[in-house]
């Protein structure tokens, strides 16, 4: 199976910063994360990193993300390794 990785900045509205999204990501499709910068705030808050897995399993994160209320904005050219 091939492993992608995708560039990502993720942004988090308030309701949503104190919740554990990245852990929830990884055990619910077996994706790596790769955090590269964060900023956290008590109202708000981004993370750029990159999603690594199956192509399918990449695309099923990516778009519970977005179903959970995230903004997800794709950062660079999907990347196969």
């Amino acid at each position: 199976m091939s492993t992608f990785s995708i560039r990502v900045k993720m942004t988090f509205p308030e309701a949503l910063v104190r919740q554990p999204i990245v852990a929830l990501l990884v055990r619910r499709f077996d994706v790596d994360t790769n955090i590269r910068r964060a900023n956290v705030e008590e109202h708000s808050g981004w993370i750029i990193g990159e999603l690594s897995g199956t192509a399918t399993k990449v695309e099923e994160s990516l778009a519970w993300l977005r179903n959970e209320g995230i903004e997800v904005d794709l950062l660079g050219d999907l990347l196969e390794s």
